[in-house]
């Protein structure tokens, strides 16, 4: 199954002429799910190959400014496009609720099903065949975290194994696969074990929204596949960063090389930086570190398969499906 992470808005605190405030759209097989929502989030879909999709899940971080002033024009787009029965649900921390009732003069009455749903550290939203985990940041009493995780998946299956034990290609099999045992003609009976290889790790992707360096964060992002981090400053600004509860590069690096992930990625980029800078200060700490720009994303394929890359420009349309440009006459 396909997963992948596009970055929408990588900017920190404002938006810039490359930049927009902080957004990220996790696509896992045909599911989107959309973390924090920054002005100008719909028009970054729009303009992506992404589209713009009846999104069913959105989470948020917090509620800084920076992070979700582009819910309430989303929601009127769904209503005004004729959504009416894909019901929406928003989770956030505490304040979740509140924030809602203050937007609720300017989003009106909405023709669809909404609910918000204010989540606490630790909680988990069990999804089948994978889960999202909140968990507490360094940012303020009410800011979260969230760590997609997909469960162990069953070993390789070994056909010559099956072969050898007289397992018939069709059903046997996949019912193996699947984990129960099986009885043949003979009256033997074969259980996965005896045809299936070690069980083979999911993926876990964690997001940190806004974030002092914290082992709260270590703990989380341990093994993961990708960190994408906060770093809204350089080691130069330490102390800037420490009195506004956010992390240098370097210090970001600090926590990806502690918690052994396979690439972290440095996003909410002050508008005093251009990202190369970010990139060499992070990688004297933690060489697998990228800075993405908006547009840009971030494939994850299973363990056994490579580690996460990142693609230039990977959720840009082709030109030749971009509105042409028209001179004034």
């Amino acid at each position: 199954m396909d997963l992948d992470v596009v970055f929408l808005g990588t900017a920190g605190s404002m938006p810039t002429a490359q930049r927009g405030p902080a957004a990220l759209l996790v696509r896992r097989g045909s599911e989107r799910l959309l973390f924090d929502c920054g002005e100008g989030t719909q028009r970054q879909l729009q303009r992506s190959a992404v589209g713009l999709p009846d999104l069913e899940e959105i989470f948020f971080t917090h509620f800084h400014a920076d992070h979700f002033l582009g819910l309430p024009g989303m929601l009127k787009t769904f209503a005004l496009r004729g959504r009416d029965e894909t019901p929406l649900t928003v989770y956030g921390p505490r304040g979740l609720r509140e924030l809602f009732k203050r937007l609720q003069p300017f989003v009106g009455r909405l023709p669809y099903p909404l609910t918000p749903v204010e989540l606490e550290a630790g909680e988990t939203l069990e999804r089948g065949d994978y889960a999202i985990e909140s968990f507490a940041v360094e940012h303020g009493a009410d800011a979260l975290g969230y760590a997609v995780v997909e469960q162990e998946r069953p070993g390789r299956f070994d056909v010559s194994a099956a072969d050898a034990l007289g397992v018939p290609d069709g059903p046997d099999r996949g019912r193996l696969q699947a984990g129960e045992d099986v009885t043949l003609e003979s009256g033997r009976t074969v259980t996965p074990a005896d045809v299936l290889g070690e069980p083979r790790p999911g993926r876990r992707l964690v997001l940190t929204g806004d974030t002092a360096p914290s082992p709260l964060v270590v703990q989380a992002a341990h093994g993961a596949d990708l960190l994408v981090h906060e770093a809204s400053f350089l080691a130069e600004e330490e102390e800037r960063a420490r009195e506004t509860m956010h992390s240098t590069a370097a210090q970001a690096a600090e926590v990806a090389r502690l918690a052994q992930v396979r690439l972290l990625a440095l996003t909410h980029v002050s508008p005093r930086y251009f990202g190369p800078e970010l990139a060499e200060e992070a990688r004297g700490v933690f060489p697998d570190t990228v800075v993405p720009r908006d547009f840009d994303l971030i494939e994850v394929p299973f363990p056994e398969r490579g580690a996460p890359s990142l693609v230039r420009s990977g959720a840009r349309p082709p030109r030749s499906v971009e509105a042409p440009m028209i001179e004034p006459s």
